[in-house]
């Protein structure tokens, strides 16, 4: 017991005042404000431990060789003709909810895609069904309020 008390008695008179200051950012980089004769070493850094540059990428004609693989013109055409058309599909949709005359609710057919709208006071509620599945869109209401 006398022993433990010993310890304690030593720690407490050994113990001081605790000393601290406040903590001040200084950036690294000299780009936002570091210093200036860091640039080379974070430099060297950097590159040290990229493992891909934008040397190694394909070339625009190889990415476009690439994407024609297996796919004739008559192909290639078809699909940007298909992203045209549901591009404007979709502008109609859009036409239909929030255009001039827009309606809270309908219905947009599209060959064997049936796009069904609702608008509720939150949300707008879309339907997409192409045949096979059923696809549930909501969106939120966009509300502005005056200042």
């Amino acid at each position: 017991m006398r022993k433990s008390l010993y310890i304690v008695i030593a720690a407490v008179a050994f113990t001081g005042a605790a000393n601290a200051q406040d903590f001040v950012y200084a950036p690294l980089n000299p780009s936002f404000g570091g210093n200036p004769l860091n640039s080379q070493h974070l430099l060297a850094t950097a590159n040290a431990q990229r493992s891909a540059t934008a040397r190694d990428a394909p070339s625009k004609d190889e990415m476009d060789s690439l994407s024609r693989v297996g796919r004739s013109d008559a192909e290639l055409f078809l699909r940007q003709l298909q992203g045209r058309l549901l591009s404007q599909l979709a502008a109609q949709v859009t036409s239909a909810i929030f255009g001039e005359g827009g309606s809270d609710s309908g219905e947009v057919v599209f060959g064997d895609t049936q796009i069904t709208f609702n608008r509720t006071v939150d949300f707008i509620e879309l339907s997409i069904f192409d045949g096979i599945s059923t696809t549930q869109i909501k969106v939120p209401q966009l509300v502005i309020t005056g200042n």
